[in-house]
């Protein structure tokens, strides 16, 4: 298997050259050059499978063959046996036929441990083998910052450095990234929003110099190792329901979209998916582009699930390359446009396709915080404010005609201040909180600068 670039400027490259490379070099993402497929069949002899071995089978297919399907297999029992949960992804009903996948049982306690633990180890190995040593540089909305330090923490093939826009995460979120203190990691906060951070990561990987000097790679959504770990969980959790006799559908609080991408990637694979609702908070660039056809960046507003006050979803481009047939130079027009004038219309064909599968929906800050309270009190289930867009979507578009699944994206405890807020209720603290609280902190601050950081970034990598 080959990986294309959604720019289609760069050369086709392997599995391990996409992972360690992150970004293309002509500014696109990675993307299988066709995708595997599973005969219904195989897609129900999932069925009461640990899920470690259902994840080295999905992600085994992605590889090309570059990586012993022994060695894939022992990855993914080291990665998921770090979850608290013997299920990994467990389900929970909170309605008929309206069920939660519990994305949090990880180390850091939000759904991107899924894909990270993993993304650690085949870091790990590859670099191994090569001999190298990488520097990552990733942005963080909130989340993906914790789960990055928490498994690349000490490992001697890797330095991370972790961006966070200042003062617009939770201080959970924030003390996952700052208390670690081993000397691979540097967090920073910048001054500035998620996507002023993600931008300044994307112009650090077009900087040649930089990337060869320090031997760049990222680990943010735009990795398709991410994409193809977080495939496996809409199988598992499909297949549950009585997929693939069963069709199913999904409901994904949105940010970046990789998530979303994701249960894409899956109905291609063969998964019966009728429909995936891509849930948004007032940060709404994914809801009005499915609804309007028109992918429009606003100002960000803070909320109160900050993990998706994003208006530049970097994995769009990935469902826009599928949906104006994968061609490359289409794709590069409209994001280099994108970049510059922050405004896409989507071509009708390109848009009619989208709609085949996905809904967007935003959901208020106040049908946040009322889902937060109607779920405690009718299932006893505390959920964060991220889980909970994904719930009040549920409930907004109705009947979809099969079971629903919303993604539970991360612990209550996360987000304790807005829990409290809406249900007068503290979520109580897991031990690994608990003791973050005691950790000094480690962090620098600098202005929303591209050259600052990426000053930063070359001179830690050489310290």
């Amino acid at each position: 298997m080959r990986y294309v670039s959604t720019r289609g400027a760069a050369p086709a490259v392997g599995f391990t050259e996409a992972v360690l490379a992150g970004l293309a070099p002509d500014g696109g993402l990675y993307i299988p050059d066709a995708w595997p497929t599973l005969a219904p069949n195989a897609i129900a002899a999932f069925a009461g499978r640990p899920y470690a071995e259902v994840a080295a089978d999905l992600i085994g297919r992605f590889t090309g063959g570059e990586i012993p399907d022994a060695d894939m297999a022992e990855m993914c029992a080291e990665a998921y046996a770090t979850f608290s949960h013997p299920a990994v992804v467990p389900l929970t009903q909170i309605a008929p036929g309206a069920f939660i996948a519990e994305l949090f049982h990880g180390p850091s306690l939000a759904f991107k441990d899924v894909a990270m633990q993993l993304l650690a180890r085949l870091y790990d190995h590859i670099l191994g083998r090569q001999k190298r040593r990488q520097t990552i540089l990733c942005a963080t909305s909130g989340d993906t910052g914790g789960a990055a330090v928490e498994a690349f923490r000490g490992r001697a093939n890797v330095r991370v450095v972790a961006l966070f826009p200042e003062g617009r995460i939770s201080e959970v979120q924030r003390r996952f990234m700052t208390a670690a203190d081993e000397k691979n990691v540097a967090c920073v906060a910048v001054a500035g929003t998620f996507d002023d951070c993600q931008a300044i990561v994307k112009d650090a990987f077009q900087d040649n110099v930089l990337r060869q000097a320090v031997d760049l790679s990222g680990v943010n959504s735009i990795n398709f190792a991410r994409i193809a770990a977080q495939i496996v969980y809409y199988f598992t959790s499909a297949v549950a329901l009585g997929a693939p006799h069963r069709s199913v559908a999904f409901c994904v609080p949105s940010g970046n979209f990789g998530d979303a991408f994701a249960g894409y990637a899956a109905s291609r694979m063969g998964l019966p998916v009728t429909r995936i609702v891509a849930a948004t908070n007032s940060n709404d660039i994914l809801a009005r582009a499915f609804q309007d056809g028109r992918y429009a960046r606003g100002g960000v507003a803070a909320t109160q699930s900050p993990a998706m006050d994003i208006q530049s979803a970097s994995n769009f481009e990935r469902l826009y390359f599928e949906c104006v047939r994968r061609d490359g130079v289409e794709t590069a027009r409209a994001f280099t446009a994108f970049a510059e004038m922050g405004a896409i219309e989507i071509p009708p064909q390109a848009l009619a396709t989208m709609r085949e599968l996905f809904t967007g929906v935003a959901v208020s800050e106040a049908q946040t915080a009322r889902t937060m309270t109607a779920t405690l009190n009718e299932t006893g289930q505390m959920i964060d404010p991220h889980t909970a867009v994904g719930v009040a979507a549920l409930q907004m578009v109705g009947d979809l005609g099969a079971p629903v699944i919303a993604f539970s994206t991360a612990h209550a405890a996360k987000f304790p201040e807005a829990v409290q807020a809406a249900t007068g209720q503290t979520p109580a603290l897991p031990g690994s909180v608990a003791a973050l609280a005691k950790k000094p902190e480690r962090f620098d601050r600098l202005p929303a600068d591209a050259a600052a950081i990426k000053a930063y970034v070359r001179a830690f990598a050489e310290s």
